[in-house]
């Protein structure tokens, strides 16, 4: 079934076999994951992974992240460990991203990962993306569905946003409930979370029994997420702003300012995962409505606003 957009599609079977078979040729497809939409297409085909760096004017040393089904589906292609073990089966299939090291006789094609020796790999939690990774004989190589340093997409109407008809099929499985990215930890070493999303660095520390580096300065690009500038809306945004210059629209939490058009609160009551959910989608509406500026009044920087404060620190780079 479609709607009032003619490349968004409801998901059915024989949505689903549509595109199995648009996947199958190399081309890609917009598709939902519980955290954004993302860009999908063959990780081990050179023509699909060429396209999702030129449709997305993605720079080729940010590397992918490639999404399987489950743990079966990745022994030829990464070596594992315990610490990966450990998290898989406590986290997984979630939002989280694990880089590990390549497999030499891994059939991902060498720009995927960025022709680095590691590969940043995820199990999406989603019903939708679940059923057809669990149908094809190859993983997904799928970024955030949208044009490099824009914006994360949260909903199929986004995608058609940005590439318009440049993807033949767009799945809508509803709003993305998580609402920004996924936490990306490195495992080659000792571990280290590259880039933090909604789970939080305690859980992660829990499962390992052990600390846990915070830091996103390594000197090679291994994780997608990690450039200056990130996620950004188009307008020059400030952040940690104490009252607003009665021009820009501002972002809170809470819900003290009332029935002003300017205003725009991430969670009513000062929910830091409902924030996460609704920022992407508040940087969307903002830019509609014609605002020039974004002012951010401070967010607390403990659980999700840790990754809040690294989506809106990223957008607010101008470089």
């Amino acid at each position: 079934m479609k709607n009032s957009y003619s490349n968004i599609f409801a998901f059915n079977k024989k949505i689903l076999n549509k595109t199995i078979k648009v996947l199958n040729k190399g081309s890609l497809v917009g598709l939902p994951t519980e955290t954004v939409y993302g860009l999908a297409g063959n990780a081990y085909s050179k023509d699909a992974v060429a396209k999702i760096f030129q449709l997305k004017g993605r720079p080729k040393f940010n590397p992918l992240i490639v999404h399987y089904h489950d743990i079966q589906q990745i022994l030829g292609d990464v070596v594992i460990n315990n610490n990966f073990i450990k998290l898989y089966k406590k986290l997984c299939p979630g939002p989280i991203t694990f880089i590990l090291k390549k497999n030499k006789s891994s059939r991902i094609n060498s720009l995927a990962s960025a022709k680095l020796q590691t590969v940043a790999i995820r199990f999406p939690e989603h019903k939708i993306v679940r059923s057809i990774l669990k149908k094809i004989n190859y993983p997904l190589a799928m970024p955030s569905a949208n044009i490099s340093s824009n914006v994360s997409p949260v909903c199929a109407q986004d995608v058609h946003e940005e590439f318009k008809k440049k993807i033949q099929l767009i799945i809508d499985g509803g709003r993305s409930k998580i609402g920004i990215e996924s936490t990306v930890i490195d495992l080659t070493n000792k571990p280290a979370v590259l880039r933090p999303g909604i789970i939080d660095f305690s859980k992660i520390e829990k499962i390992l029994k052990l600390k846990i580096k915070r830091t996103s300065k390594n000197l090679k690009v291994k994780s997608p997420g990690i450039l200056k500038k990130h996620y950004s809306p188009g307008i020059p945004i400030l952040i940690n702003q104490k009252k607003t210059d009665n021009k820009s629209a501002f972002i809170y939490l809470g819900n003290k300012y009332k029935n002003n058009k300017k205003f725009f609160s991430l969670s009513k009551n000062s929910n830091l995962k409902e924030a996460a959910s609704n920022l992407y989608k508040t940087f969307r509406m903002i830019k509609k409505k014609g605002f020039k500026k974004i002012q951010i009044n401070a967010i607390p920087f403990k659980g999700s606003g840790i990754a809040i404060n690294d989506r809106i620190k990223r957008a607010a780079n101008h470089k």
